[in-house]
């Protein structure tokens, strides 16, 4: 019998907690977050973290395994989902994958991780280099080392153009055959179905649950939170410090905006989050197997 993995995802606020909840209680499933920031302990109140009572009702896998100061990432998460589904699907019970993190959700139907190991020493020439010849200086080196071309690369994305320079050196190979060969790889969790549902709400009604979100957010102690958090060494690790409502309420704290600017600016950066997750489902994800719209 083919084991399926039931995938529930949408934008933030759109209801997804509740909705795996309820779903999985009927099911007698357990749920697997893919959400990148509910992997550190103590960031609560910002991630609209289930509630203890919430996470009493379902057994959930990857909230809560990371310090906030220790950086976790796809490799990471790739490597913790395949244990925890594999561990619930042998204890007999169901999967359910809730969340909204672009590449962890994606993770699930496509390869996310480049098999090519970058030494330290790799990233390092190739910092210097960006650090003395900029971007143009990057995009040369990598020209000289790919001479078949930069494939789909951003050439205009430092980053990108980063990483890309450093695969190249890392293999001796060129970007369209390092491109080529992860478009090869195999699709994850193969051996299962997969169902994939996506919840959906008319805009301004999302706009309207963000916003009240925040404000709750707020009430409950959102800066309070921030504050221990700083304590716990947040800034350290820039993927935690830079989640929205963490990193402007750093900003507040830092007397970079002020507290009357916070909710406005929590607020506009998440509808920039919905935004760009509606065009992630609709281009990096295959089309749903379910739409829910409430």
């Amino acid at each position: 019998m083919t084991q399926t993995l039931h995938i529930i995802t949408g934008p933030t606020a759109v209801g997804k907690t509740e909705h795996a909840l309820s779903y999985a209680q009927k099911h007698d499933a357990e749920i697997v977050s893919c959400d990148a920031s509910l992997v550190y302990r103590g960031m609560n109140i910002g991630t609209a973290k289930p509630s203890p009572e919430e996470l009493a009702r379902v057994p959930h896998h990857l909230i809560d395994v990371n310090e906030v100061d220790k950086p976790y990432d796809i490799v990471a998460y790739v490597r913790d989902a395949q244990a925890a589904v594999k561990d619930i699907f042998a204890r007999g019970k169901s999967v359910v994958v809730t969340g909204g993190s672009g590449f962890y959700l994606k993770s699930f139907f496509a390869p996310v991780i480049d098999i090519v190991v970058v030494s330290d020493t790799i990233r390092a020439q190739v910092a210097d280099l960006y650090e003395s010849k900029g971007l143009e200086g990057l995009v040369a080196d990598l020209g000289q080392r790919s001479p078949e071309g930069f494939g789909n690369l951003d050439r205009l994305n430092p980053r990108r153009v980063l990483r890309a320079l450093e695969r190249c050196i890392a293999s001796g190979k060129s970007l369209p055959a390092l491109q080529a060969e992860f478009a090869a790889r195999p699709e994850p969790y193969a051996d299962f179905q997969k169902r994939y549902v996506l919840l959906e709400r008319d805009a301004e009604n999302l706009r309207q649950r963000v916003s009240r979100r925040v404000e709750m957010m707020l009430q409950a102690g959102l800066i309070e939170e921030v504050e221990c958090l700083r304590e716990l060494g947040i800034e350290s690790n820039p993927s935690a410090a830079a989640a929205i409502g963490y990193r402007e309420t750093l900003s507040y704290l830092k007397g970079d905006i002020q507290l009357k600017a916070l909710a406005p600016a929590i607020i506009q950066n998440t509808n920039h989050l919905v935004k760009k997750q509606r065009t992630w489902f609709r281009t990096q994800i295959r089309r749903p197997d379910e739409l829910l719209t409430f």
